[in-house]
């Protein structure tokens, strides 16, 4: 059985290859390791993300499949397009990309434990101000009921979390998500483990080798300005 692989608190150890990750639990590659800013945006192109509750070491997953959903197969359920050309919700990105990130932080029905930490907070939010992270939010009137955040790099968004206050908010916040990324080209969303919520939405998985082929065909590190104002009319600019 492949041993785990530590990684020392600093940022130049690399990753181990993503062969080394065990198969139970799917997709453990290394454990420790830092969370600065450097090594999660060495991990990201490499398809390694990070995942684990207060309280555990540091984790690092690479499963195999990886679950993705490319943006021209959204599949949106009727009441939700109704809901996203009707006036009673405006959209945008980066405006709120904290209180996004607390909102998917927060305790969850049948949840005691939240992987998003503390520390997990601070390191995307630290992202966020380099300009590598991003939120899309939904409002109904200046209230935030909806929205999702990710990692932007080059035609790859790697999604991170979604959260809804309201019937169908995080569904309307893929959407315009997904139009986005269609307008201007870009070509694959990251939803890194398979649900069956995800699935109905048209995620679907694929090897982890076209995963990588994928990556290294579409990804940068280049930092990237983030607008709605193409996506709908209804949507605002960030």
């Amino acid at each position: 059985m492949p041993a785990l692989t530590w990684l020392p608190p600093d940022e130049e150890t690399p990753f181990p290859p993503l062969e080394k990750a065990l198969e139970h639990p799917n997709g453990l590659l290394a454990a420790g390791g830092t969370l600065s800013s450097a090594r999660l945006l060495s991990a990201y192109p490499r398809g390694i993300f990070p995942w684990y509750t207060q309280g555990q070491v540091i984790l690092w997953w690479s499963p195999d499949p990886r679950m993705v959903l490319f943006p021209e197969e959204l599949k949106i359920q009727r009441s939700v397009a109704r809901k996203l050309r009707s006036r009673h919700f405006r959209f945008s990105a980066d405006q709120a990309f904290a209180e996004v990130v607390r909102a998917c932080a927060a305790p969850r029905p049948g949840q005691e434990d939240t992987w998003i930490t503390t520390a997990m907070e601070k390191a995307y939010v630290s992202l966020h101000e380099m300009g590598h992270a991003h939120s899309v939010e939904v409002w109904a009137g200046e209230e935030l009921v909806g929205g999702l955040y990710g990692v932007a790099m080059g035609d790859v968004f790697f999604g991170e979390s979604m959260f809804s206050r309201v019937s169908d908010a995080s569904k309307m916040a893929l959407a315009q998500l997904c139009r986005f990324m269609q307008h201007r080209g870009s070509a694959l969303i990251d939803c890194q483990v398979h649900s069956d919520h995800l699935e109905r939405l048209g995620a679907r998985q694929i090897p982890r080798s076209r995963f990588v082929e994928l990556l290294d065909r579409y990804c940068t590190q280049a930092p990237q300005a983030w607008t709605l104002a193409s996506a709908d009319s209804g949507s605002e600019s960030g």
